[in-house]
């Protein structure tokens, strides 16, 4: 386990001639399993289009059948409520989102709040200030689709204009630069791995369960701020797959916050790629 709370700061800004800008950091060691957690500062004032990554991926080392588990703070305009989307990828399914996508009930950017995220080999779950907002168990039917090999620790800053603040709708602007992330209290609490043999892990410490309080807490969170889940869209998945639990109540307020995405049709999902960077280990 590594815990420590050296603070870690990303500076983003434009400069000329540079088309793609972006910066982060990732663990030295691969992990098989754990749980993994940061306290993060979101930038503030006009943020549209600059999405903050804190994420577990191993896409260096397999660039076309990588595994991913997401956390991604979509920017943000003045006078709105900030955003948050989770997602995961195994064996390099892309092609299957499995988007959700979260209002907060507090300002990212005026104080550190941590973001945690709980992966074991049949279940991942995601926490923001150790209340669970989603949880995903692995089922028969989605193979290598949930993730399973080792995978760094990473945090990114980066241009996400074409599609993070409303679609696209709102894009960086430059004249609010720097556009400074704030990352401290850092939790690595799982197996590290060989990077050559990238063996299985047998002393995975002991990780965390969730209880009925706190399953009773996510359900809350859920039926209050979630905006978008992939098991209810029926553009995309006319059969929601198999990891999805539908519950009415989720179902309802869905429909009700976009009754054209999950009570119709619209129009094929788009999906967006990240940008490639080199980042620094820590």
């Amino acid at each position: 386990m590594i815990s420590h709370t050296k603070n870690f700061s990303f500076v983003f800004c434009s400069a000329f001639l540079v088309l793609l800008v972006s910066a982060g950091f990732l663990s030295q060691d691969l992990y098989l399993h754990g749980y993994f957690s940061a306290s993060i500062k979101l930038p503030a004032d006009y943020t549209a289009g600059v999405v903050v990554a804190f994420y577990m991926s191993n896409g260096d080392m397999f660039e076309k059948n990588h595994d991913e588990i997401d956390f991604e703070f979509l920017g943000n305009i003045r006078g709105k409520n900030w955003r948050i989307q989770t997602n995961i990828y195994g064996n390099g399914s892309t092609s299957t989102g499995r988007e959700e996508r979260y209002g907060l009930w507090f300002d990212p950017s005026e104080d550190f709040h941590q973001y945690s995220i709980l992966w074991t080999q049949n279940v991942i779950v995601f926490y923001v200030d150790n209340v669970p907002i989603r949880e995903i168990k692995r089922t028969e039917a989605m193979g290598g689709d949930f993730p399973s090999k080792p995978m760094s620790l990473y945090a990114t800053i980066w241009d996400g204009s074409s599609w993070a603040t409303n679609g696209g709708k709102y894009r960086v602007n430059y004249k609010y630069a720097p556009y400074i992330a704030e990352f401290s209290d850092f939790i690595l609490h799982g197996c590290a791995v060989d990077p050559i043999e990238l063996s299985k892990c047998d002393t995975l410490p002991k990780l965390p369960t969730m209880s009925s309080q706190q399953r009773m807490k996510m359900t809350a969170f859920r039926n209050k701020h979630m905006q978008y889940s992939y098991c209810y869209d029926r553009a995309r998945y006319k059969v929601p797959p198999s990891e999805c639990t539908i519950e009415p109540k989720e179902a309802e307020r869905l429909r009700g916050f976009d009754p054209v995405t999950f009570g119709g049709t619209r129009r094929p999902h788009k999906r967006h790629r990240r940008v490639r960077l080199e980042a620094s280990s820590v």
